[in-house]
């Protein structure tokens, strides 16, 4: 009884001090796992620490600059050594977490999404190889309710119906690829900042994959192949290397099928468009026949593989009773 008792404080004491520095926070950078947020991260830790005082940052340090949203002493809120410079580095908390206003109050928010193919092909690669924590192919992968497609999906609708609450900026990682210069200085003018460009320059140049691993290789985090290390260069569209045709197709599908209408524009915002979704189609026939008109759904059934590895995707719909994208 005293043993559940102290575990019962214990968690409220610790909800109490993360809602305490989630009021004080200037913004919260929020992704799902794999979606790019790494390399961001370690962008703007660079800018910040030289922007304060001309440090270099590796992969470890960074969580002193940009920490991630729990209580962690060296990863997390407690990690972070800018205190006292704050009108010089912002409190920027990382975070995977689904959305609960309650968590992230009225706080600005800095989305980052990528193409849910390139995010489901990155998650299997860390789990298996990094993390360790599963085993199978990527077919159970995919309907894995836990890891998989499913929690994707579900992450992307609570955030979709709850960034409206919310001051935010979407980047895509496509975006942050092509153009890191153009992207991390809209980012920064988000936070307050007027980036000085030479010093952006030498943070994006510092956090190029190839330096990244560098770091972590020396931090003992050395992996045997290229796909098992944390740092991994994020190829955009990369998905169609380890990805069959139908893998491809049931990923997308699955996507135009169960993401809100709030989702499939969280992921347009950060360029990611999916083909012949019904929200899309509708808007472009509205936007070609005016406001007044609808269209009804056709959309092409994606053949489930020929084993049928991912009927447990249907374990989506115990989530939301109905197809949300038609309610």
């Amino acid at each position: 009884m005293l043993t559940t008792t102290r575990l019962t404080l214990h968690k409220i004491d610790a909800r109490i001090r993360m809602t305490w520095a989630a009021s004080g926070a200037d913004a919260f950078l929020v992704s799902y796992p794999e979606s790019g947020a790494t390399q961001l991260r370690h962008i703007l830790s660079e800018y910040f620490r030289r922007h304060a005082n001309g440090e270099n940052v590796h992969l470890s340090p960074m969580f002193e600059v940009l920490p991630d949203f729990d209580l962690d002493p060296t990863r997390g809120i407690p990690a972070f050594r800018y205190t006292d410079e704050r009108h010089r580095v912002p409190l920027v908390l990382v975070s995977h977490l689904t959305y609960r206003r309650s968590l992230f109050l009225n706080r600005p928010i800095i989305f980052m999404t990528r193409d849910p193919r390139d995010v489901i092909v990155s998650a299997y690669f860390d789990a298996t190889r990094h993390k360790r924590c599963f085993e199978g192919t990527m077919d159970a992968f995919i309907a894995d309710r836990e890891q998989g497609l499913p929690a994707l999906i579900v992450y992307l609708n609570d955030w979709g119906r709850g960034l409206k609450h919310h001051v935010s900026a979407v980047l895509g990682y496509g975006e942050l690829t092509e153009d890191p210069m153009g992207a991390c200085t809209r980012i920064l003018r988000f936070l307050g900042h007027t980036p000085s460009v030479r010093a952006l320059q030498d943070s994006v140049d510092a956090s190029r994959f190839d330096v990244m691993r560098e770091h972590e290789m020396a931090g003992g985090l050395a992996a045997h192949d290229g796909e098992s290390q944390h740092a991994r260069p994020g190829k955009v569209g990369g998905f169609s290397d380890h990805l069959s045709d139908a893998q491809a197709e049931l990923i997308e599908q699955t996507c135009i099928d169960w993401l809100t209408p709030a989702a499939i524009e969280l992921l347009a915002r950060g360029g990611t468009r999916l083909a012949c979704g019904w929200y899309e189609l509708r808007r472009q026939f509205m936007d070609e026949h005016g406001q007044g008109e609808t269209i009804k759904r056709d959309l092409p059934v994606v053949e489930s593989l020929s084993t049928n590895p991912c009927s447990n995707l249907a374990e989506i719909a115990e989530k939301y009773g109905n197809n949300p994208s038609t309610s």
